[in-house]
């Protein structure tokens, strides 16, 4: 199934009317009106990109549900359960001791999950057409934000924005683009996309996300097939040079390394950074059913250290995402 197909079977699952309009047509300042009718709390005079570079895609202002009030059982529990198979991808993220899991056959469905981990107020994030998988401190300037969906993308990455100031926000950069915080930064957390499997081997103590009685096809994927699509979803940008556009990536600041250039060697070490991958993961994008996917493998990102080895922010995207907001970027490709 193609990738457009495949956000139909999105429409259909959830009972939305998708209505796709190319918006990039229109000047800026009927845009700026045309938004102004749905968003009426939002600053459209403070922006840090053009706002024909933003598009709808389909699904309005929280027609994707984000989960605010989170429900989690314990790792013993979901091992006896038996409902995610071992290679399932989850994102694993800990803090002050408090280990969670996030399986990405719940956050495909609902794509923002705001928590509090360890006391610290948290955004977990997935955005299916970029394969972006980002934790968040979600504290800014001593208030605590809250996030959902805009139903909105640029460059095919999700376009959240907060409740408090329903100002918009880039999930790949964590950076408020339209609205009265534009400019701001969240403080992007250091988190690993994982199969269950090696979560609950680490974290045998930990927590796991389960459904907060939304209806959803939970383990579907969607977008049947699109990580071996030719070409990215409602992209409208240039696509890299030396590197096919839909090939994964392990993003970290401004550097961005294959995935095959690491599954090859298993280990790669930049100055201070530490890359390794192991099989074991499925991919979230290929198969109907997510269990079925075929395997990417698993990435751990760390860094030296005088205490040994730390973990650090990195995201294993598509390599069209990466050149978009990284233009500048560094590629290691073999």
């Amino acid at each position: 199934m193609k990738p457009r197909q495949s956000y139909w079977v999105f429409a259909a699952a959830t009972g939305l009317v998708v209505v796709l309009t190319p918006l990039w047509a229109w000047p800026e300042a009927a845009e700026a009106q045309r938004w102004q009718a749905a968003w009426p709390k939002t600053d459209f005079s403070r922006h840090s990109v053009p706002l024909e570079e933003i598009i709808s895609g389909g699904p309005g202002k929280d027609g994707i549900p984000s989960i605010d009030d989170p429900s989690f059982v314990t790792v013993p529990e979901m091992l006896a359960r038996e409902e995610l198979a071992p290679q399932e991808p989850v994102i694993g993220f800990m803090y002050q001791g408090d280990a969670r899991a996030y399986p990405l056959r719940i956050l495909t469905w609902h794509e923002i999950v705001n928590d509090v981990v360890g006391g610290l107020p948290v955004t977990v994030t997935y955005c299916p057409l970029c394969n972006s998988s980002i934790v968040f401190d979600r504290q800014l300037d001593g208030q605590v934000l809250e996030f959902g969906v805009s139903g909105n993308l640029r460059n095919s990455d999700m376009v959240m924005y907060d409740r408090n100031t329903e100002s918009w926000w880039q999930q790949f950069l964590g950076e408020a683009i339209v609205g009265e915080l534009t400019g701001s930064r969240l403080r992007i957390l250091p988190a690993r996309l994982e199969s269950w499997q090696n979560f609950a081997a680490r974290h045998a103590d930990g927590k796991v996300l389960v459904p907060d009685g939304t209806r959803r096809p939970y383990g579907v994927n969607p977008y049947r097939q699109y990580d071996s699509a030719d070409a990215p979803f409602l992209y409208r940008g240039e696509y890299p040079e030396n590197i096919e556009p839909m090939t994964r990536v392990i993003a970290v600041g401004d550097q961005a390394f294959a995935l095959p250039l690491l599954r090859d060697k298993g280990r790669v070490e930049q100055g201070e950074l530490v890359l390794t991958w192991e099989p074991g993961q499925a991919s979230a994008l290929d198969t109907e059913q997510i269990a079925q996917g075929r395997d990417v493998g698993n990435v751990v990102v760390q860094r030296k250290s005088g205490a040994g080895m730390e973990d650090v922010p990195y995201d294993v995207t598509f390599a069209f995402v990466f050149h978009a907001f990284n233009p500048e970027g560094t590629w290691h490709l073999k």
